[in-house]
């Protein structure tokens, strides 16, 4: 199993279990996200509720909640929504810390593309949620999601060079 983990602060955000598809020049990874129910787990262990004196509804208080699979498998944290200005000034940090980090071929493809990767997320800044790993660092790099037209599931959008591969 592949574990992809926030190059910056070391968060896991991402493993192979959830395909991506590469896009804006490999910049971003593209993952569908999927809702779906969590708790309420009904277990039946043999017994007669009602010869051993309980009713029906007695028992743990487990209600159903429904979750997104990634926001909940890696622990996301939702962020406050950005606008223009601040996502830029985010944008200009993200890439100041991220860049020294990179392998100096990487850093090359990083900077010539990562212009083209910003518009496309400005393109959809009104519609965009925005989130951090689980640590919630000030230094993590941000995980996005927005619903495309028509969709009741969440697509999540990822930078593809913030991310480090571990396999476990």
């Amino acid at each position: 199993m592949l574990v992809y983990q926030d190059l910056l602060t070391g968060d896991e955000l991402l493993s192979d279990a959830f395909p991506y598809k590469e896009i804006e020049n490999g910049m971003l990874w593209e993952v569908q996200g999927k809702w779906v129910v969590k708790g309420a787990v009904d277990v039946d262990i043999g017994a007669n509720p009602s010869a051993e004196g309980e009713k029906e509804d007695e028992g743990l208080d487990d209600p159903a909640v429904k979750v997104v699979d990634i926001v909940d498998t890696f622990r996301l944290r939702e962020q406050f929504a950005f606008d223009k200005q601040q996502f830029l000034a985010f944008m200009k940090r993200y890439i100041k810390l991220l860049t020294p980090k990179l392998e100096p071929e990487k850093q090359e493809s990083f900077k010539k593309h990562i212009e083209g990767a910003t518009k496309f997320l400005l393109s959809k800044l009104e519609d965009l949620q925005f989130f951090v790993g689980e640590s919630m660092h000030d230094d993590s790099s941000l995980v996005f999601a927005y619903y495309k037209e028509g969709s009741t599931e969440p697509t999540f959008l990822y930078f593809a060079y913030g991310l480090k591969e571990i396999k476990c």
